[in-house]
């Protein structure tokens, strides 16, 4: 395994900017990912594993993941620590490394079947919002997501906080709620908004039965009031105390508990 040791690399060069920019990421199909357990739920979702690197310790303490992980890599390389904290993308990094292409789990509206449920992303523009939402998507049995005008999905933030679901939950990424709205109407979907509204449906008492998109807005805005209007349902998840709302991730979880009843 050839080893690597200095930062200017090429290939660490090229890393970086992958960790770093989502124009770059758009741009080449190409990402990354950083630790032992998410770069072996990657090859054991199907995401192929480019290129791989590990430190010295990380071969030794996961030697496991690593194996596997190595095993499926087109390329792999040793680094050594200083290329490591060039790459790490967290607080403390395990040293384990993966270049990958695009995953095979990116849809179009047309592959979504049309009684089930999705959750649908409005604007949402944290990373960690947007993989905590997917993880529990996949865990609650959601059949996908759609994106509109959201942040960056291969966003290492993001892929980190979904645990691995961003690599099997479906999902589509569309610039604008026209199409949704469109493919609903010719389908007979219904759009469900989730809103800050007592004047609204409780989303316990609303009629949640069929094909459903269920509308999240973003963290501090959250659905356009134009996205509201033009939905077939205005839900709101009744509280009590003094709490107005509750963050993104929250009020999804509870939403999509709720379509799935």
């Amino acid at each position: 395994m050839e080893r690597i040791t200095s930062v200017q690399n090429g290939k660490i060069k090229q890393m970086s900017k992958l960790v770093s920019s989502s124009k770059e990421r758009k741009k080449t199909g190409e990402f990354v990912i950083e630790g032992a357990r998410l770069c072996r739920d990657a090859v054991l979702s199907g995401v192929e594993i480019v290129e791989a690197y590990f430190t010295s310790d990380a071969l030794s303490k996961y030697s496991e993941e690593a194996e596997l992980v190595y095993s499926k890599a087109e390329f792999s390389f040793e680094i050594s620590d200083e290329v490591a904290k060039k790459l790490q993308d967290t607080e403390s990094t395990q040293g384990v490394f993966a270049k990958c292409r695009n995953t095979k789990n990116e849809k179009s509206l047309s592959d979504f079947k049309t009684d089930g449920k999705y959750v649908v992303l409005e604007n949402v523009q944290d990373p960690s919002n947007l993989g905590a939402i997917s993880r529990t998507a996949e865990a609650l049995g959601i059949d996908g997501a759609v994106l509109i005008s959201c942040c960056d999905v291969f966003n290492p933030k993001a892929l980190r906080s979904s645990m691995g679901s961003l690599f099997r939950l479906p999902f589509v990424r569309i610039s604008s709620v026209d199409e949704l709205f469109a493919f609903a109407e010719d389908n007979g979907m219904k759009t469900v908004a989730t809103v800050v509204d007592s004047s609204a449906d409780k989303i316990n008492e609303a009629d949640l039965s069929g094909g459903v998109f269920l509308i999240i807005g973003n963290e501090g805005n959250g659905i356009q009031k134009t996205t509201a209007e033009r939905s077939d349902l205005r839900v709101t998840i009744p509280m009590k105390g003094r709490a107005e709302s509750l963050n993104a991730a929250m009020a999804s979880c509870i939403a999509m508990w709720e379509v799935l009843k």
